[in-house]
């Protein structure tokens, strides 16, 4: 192991987003935000070694030097935030036009055939550009939701786009099994058979996933939705993901097609769906949750079951606005999810939080969501839904996961009473720098690990490629 370490000082303002530690470790009380950020340390910074924090502090109280030294006037430094739910391959069909103002089951509908086009470059690019748009808006950790598999796709294609952009990866195995000749949404060419399904997720989990601290590859099993996989296939993955000790993750309650489809084909609520197929526990995270009910958000607190909130998709799909209030107060791990880019159709971690905090406004009252609290919930929120201890805080034992913003632009003009909150009130913006794992990965506002005019460029021969395939289906 390299010796590495990097200091950080002179920070306008560092956020810890560190909980206080009389209330017990922060992955078991994360989901219940209150309007607490930790230290926010003037003139702050720290020092990390081998990825890792070992001091947090005021500037004067910080080692002298480093391997790597950043000196951050000017700048806010929080914890990097953390993506609980994405589909980076949809990154390849924003803006299609016949999808534009569909509802979610028509929407997919719609995108599906372009979809059936996709092979392992598609994947790769997608999966690179996704990851280097959530970097340059303060992301340092992300999942995403593969669900299919056409045309020799894997989920490995994921993986190796992640290791090249740096980013700290939470892949999903996901899967469709229930076609339209069968009575699910998605054409059958596009579903697999379960057996096949079942072996995959286990080749995956071996070849994959770190279970270690400060892991950077971790992985999930995800069947895509109810309406997609059965609910035996449901059973069987939560069987091998506790075997493995893996997570489990799916879409749930996404909007009021997604009730009904669940009264009609299984005579049952999301949440007694969902408590049938033992899909509850510390280990899951469902996906939106926007038509919870208050038994379900009762049975999500009661049995440690997390959320990934979607704001911008939500408000895309006219799905409608998740009670996130409610479920915080009801003590739900809650965190953020850009969730796909067909449907958001943007991956801007910082803007996410600010949405999520202006929708529960909408929903309620102008204090229903504070900045403060819809920052924990992008930050420790999210490392809380992914079932992890390591990340999402700036403390020492914390992986060196840090977003840093420029605070002496336009953007933040006029905004010096409050820097913190200034980050979601005032204009979103992009990072500075975003460092994962003590790894410059955006360094003056530019990614540094892979060649931005190649990545945009075979990103743009893949979409070309599925809007050329697409139009001679």
């Amino acid at each position: 192991m390299t010796n590495e370490t990097l200091l950080i000082k002179n920070a306008d303002l560092l956020c810890t987003m560190a909980m206080d530690a009389e209330k017990g470790p922060p992955a078991n009380i994360a989901g219940q935000i209150g309007d607490h950020c930790g230290a926010e340390i003037k003139n702050g910074g720290l020092f990390a070694q081998n990825g890792v924090i070992e001091t947090v502090g005021e500037t004067k109280d910080l080692p002298s030097t480093a391997d790597r030294v950043i000196d951050m006037t000017g700048h806010v430094v929080i914890p990097g935030m953390i993506n609980t739910h994405h589909h980076m391959f949809q990154n390849l069909t924003r803006a299609v036009p016949a999808a534009q103002n569909a509802p979610l089951f028509g929407w997919l509908q719609t995108l599906y055939p372009i979809w059936c086009h996709l092979g392992p470059e598609h994947i790769y690019w997608s999966n690179a550009l996704g990851m280097a748009e959530l970097a340059l808006t303060g992301c340092t950790t992300s999942s995403d939701h593969l669900y299919l598999y056409p045309n020799g796709a894997r989920l490995d294609d994921s993986f190796a786009a992640a290791s090249d952009i740096g980013m700290r990866f939470h892949g999903t195995r996901g899967s469709m099994s229930i076609g339209e000749s069968k009575g699910g949404l998605p054409p059958d060419r596009l579903t697999e058979d379960e057996p096949s399904i079942l072996e995959d997720c286990q080749r995956v989990i071996e070849t994959y996933h770190n279970a270690k601290r400060h892991a950077m590859q971790r992985v999930a099993l995800a069947p895509c939705s109810p309406f997609s996989v059965s609910m035996n296939l449901m059973r069987e993955t939560a069987k091998m993901a506790r075997e493995y000790k893996v997570g489990l993750h799916t879409h749930l309650a996404e909007n009021v097609e997604d009730i009904d489809y669940s009264l009609a084909s299984f005579g049952m609520r999301p949440g007694e769906y969902i408590d049938a197929v033992e899909w509850v526990g510390h280990d899951v995270w469902h996906a939106h949750c926007v038509q919870l009910d208050k038994d379900e958000i009762d049975l999500f607190a009661r049995t440690g079951t997390g959320i990934s909130h979607c704001p911008c998709s939500n408000m895309r799909l006219a799905s409608g606005i998740a009670p996130v209030r409610e479920m915080l107060d009801a003590g739900v791990k809650v965190g953020l999810g850009v969730d796909g880019s067909a449907s958001n159709d943007s991956g801007h971690m910082l803007n996410e939080a600010r949405q999520a905090m202006l929708l529960q406004r909408v929903m309620k009252t102008s204090d229903s969501l504070t900045a403060r609290q819809s920052l924990a919930v992008a930050t420790r929120g999210g490392a809380a839904v992914l079932g992890r201890d390591d990340i999402g805080q700036l403390t020492p034992g914390y992986a060196a996961d840090i977003a840093a913003f420029n605070c002496r632009g336009i953007d933040f003009a006029g905004a010096a009473w409050d820097l913190l909150a200034g980050l979601l009130f005032c204009g979103s913006t992009k990072t500075s720098y975003t460092i994962i794992n003590g790894k410059i990965i955006v360094d003056q506002g530019q990614l540094m690990t892979m060649d931005m005019p190649k990545l945009l460029e075979n990103h743009h021969a893949m979409m070309t490629d599925l809007m050329q395939k697409a139009r001679l289906a």
